[in-house]
């Protein structure tokens, strides 16, 4: 299967100019960078010991930010390298005054470009967040006798069913890992399944916060939202932003200071979502417009990276996309983290657990269409208060969980 594997990614090395140039045109890929995932590097590895996170996503690199924050205070540490694979994410850590941290992109996965990266940048330990498995690093990693962690591991019902087809692969690849941190208790099921040799629950990172303020709203701005009746679209799908423009529009009729803030998942959408808005007759404003606001603004569309905390801040109600359509719905813990009521359509599978937990706290509602979507805000954006209780416990739990997880990644970095 290794075997197939290698003919795969040949073959995708073989017409990558032409993908490249497609990402390109589409926005999906960086003009200046698209380089380092061909090992061209730039920026320079220092001397002393690199820590190397790997994560997916925005979500994934998120959730680890605290952790990095902690790591960046241990002197014996002379660098953090972060890689990703989207262009979104690379974004993320611009949000953060990280002095030891730096970004690159992952390499492509063939023997030859991992090898050249784990040369390059000789990192002590690989610390891969979620469920980024890489055959031919995770195999090359091993030979360099580095220490190789999976933190925050998720494992979905799907993929462990996509996984278990071939067992004979996952066996191998799961136990060259020094150690699993699960998220979840039917992760960590899934990876003693899957051939993980040690395996330890913690929780879920995503409980953590970041100890440092990254709140891109003016003064203006605040006042703004606060003279308004507000409520907030997240991590919005294609079909889901119009649902939402929807609700507006008729939730609008009774509450005249309406605004809606959407904050889509993929912000390359953005001139679709401006379109689906207009032929609905709302006017919509871009964070990112050097225009002034107009007072009688419908829908404030965001279109920036990793910067939905600011707005969670000031809603109290969040509907959390993904979830009407068949995509298995976004993690709340954000939100639910700044005392939001959550509102979400019925496909969450992927998270079904965090969602048990806020359900029986009285925090999440499921819709599973429109006219529940507006039922349910017209409902909850009266209410004065935010969950404070909710909100300090799940704060509690997040120190927990991120100091027995610095303990245990620590644990690695000094052997």
């Amino acid at each position: 299967m290794f075997f197939f594997y290698k003919i795969l990614k040949n073959l995708i090395l073989l017409f990558s100019p032409i993908i490249i140039l497609i990402r390109l045109f589409n926005k999906k890929e960086d003009l200046k960078r698209f380089k380092e995932k061909f090992c061209f590097y730039k920026k320079k590895k220092l001397k002393g010991k690199l820590i190397w996170f790997h994560g997916a996503s925005v979500g994934e690199i998120l959730s680890v930010i605290p952790l990095i924050e902690k790591l960046e205070q241990n002197k014996e540490i002379s660098q953090i390298l972060v890689t990703s694979n989207t262009l979104s994410s690379s974004k993320i850590l611009l949000n953060h005054k990280l002095k030891k941290t730096i970004h690159q992109f992952f390499p492509i996965d063939t023997n030859y470009h991992t090898k050249v990266f784990l040369n390059y940048w000789k990192p002590s330990t690989a610390i891969f967040i979620d469920s980024e498995i890489w055959p031919n690093m995770i195999k090359n990693i091993k030979k360099e006798s580095t220490s190789l962690i999976l933190i925050n591991a998720r494992i979905t019902d799907k993929s462990f069913r996509r996984w278990k087809k071939f067992s004979f692969i996952s066996k191998v690849l799961f136990k060259k890992f020094d150690i699993c941190f699960s998220s979840t208790l039917k992760t960590k099921k899934y990876l003693k399944y899957l051939g993980a040799k040690k395996i330890k629950y913690i929780g879920n990172l995503k409980f953590t916060e970041s100890e440092k303020n990254t709140d891109i709203l003016n003064k203006k701005l605040k006042r703004f939202f606060f003279s308004k009746k507000i409520w907030c679209a997240s991590s919005t799908h294609n079909i889901e932003e119009k649902i939402c423009a929807n609700v507006h529009k008729k939730l609008k009729i009774k509450y005249k200071n309406l605004l809606t803030i959407i904050i889509p998942r993929h912000i390359h959408r953005t001139n679709q979502i401006l379109n689906e808005t207009k032929k609905l007759g709302l006017k919509t404003h871009l964070h990112n417009s050097k225009n002034s606001i107009d007072k009688n603004t419908d829908i404030y569309l965001v279109n920036s990276f990793g910067q939905t905390k600011s707005f969670f801040k000031i809603c109290k109600t969040v509907f959390l996309g993904g979830s009407i359509i068949k995509h298995g719905g976004q993690n709340p813990l954000e939100a639910a983290r700044f005392g939001c009521k959550i509102l979400h359509g019925p496909n969450i599978w992927n998270f079904d657990e965090v969602y048990k937990l806020l359900k029986s706290t009285g925090i999440s509602f499921k819709i599973s269409n429109q006219n529940q979507l507006a039922d349910r805000v017209n409902k909850i954006i009266n209410k004065k208060n935010k969950h404070k209780n909710l909100e300090f416990k799940l704060k509690s739990l997040g120190n927990k969980i991120l100091n027995s997880t610095l303990n245990e990644v620590n644990f690695y970095i000094n052997k």
